[in-house]
């Protein structure tokens, strides 16, 4: 009796391990299967995934006259769709305040400052992690 119980487990035991590695196979050719695809479509001139973060800028500047060091910024984090955030710290002597506002298509949702307007144009453009300055408070 015991012998037949441990045959009778051991059988659905096996066939339990077979179907759990068949799915395994079957997921891993899938995700293979996606990547594949994704960098076909990569290599043919396609932005590839307009999802993901990939226009990034930050632009430094003197929010108080009297801080030099260019110590507050605005950065500009937004997918190929323009969709996103600007995250802004403006730092003084005694405190810094930090406010972060979405955007979609590229424009604020709230009105964006000289600044933030800046640090998203750099972004779409492309011009780079580290955005220089071409307005007012140089």
């Amino acid at each position: 009796m015991f012998v037949t119980v441990g045959i009778v487990v051991g059988v659905v035991a096996g066939v339990a391990g077979v179907v759990i590695g068949a799915l395994a196979l079957w997921q891993t050719r899938g995700a293979v299967g996606d990547r594949s695809r994704m960098q076909a479509v990569e290599g043919a001139g396609s932005p590839g995934d307009l999802r993901a973060i990939r226009d990034v800028a930050v632009f430094r500047y003197d929010a108080v006259e009297e801080m030099t060091g260019q110590l507050s910024f605005s950065v500009a984090l937004m997918n190929g769709l323009g969709d996103g955030i600007v995250l802004t710290s403006i730092n003084g002597h005694s405190e810094a305040r930090t406010y972060v506002r979405p955007l979609r298509g590229g424009k604020g949702r709230q009105p964006l400052s000289p600044e933030e307007e800046h640090a998203v144009r750099a972004a779409r453009l492309g011009l780079g992690p580290e955005a220089e300055p071409h307005f007012g408070r140089e």
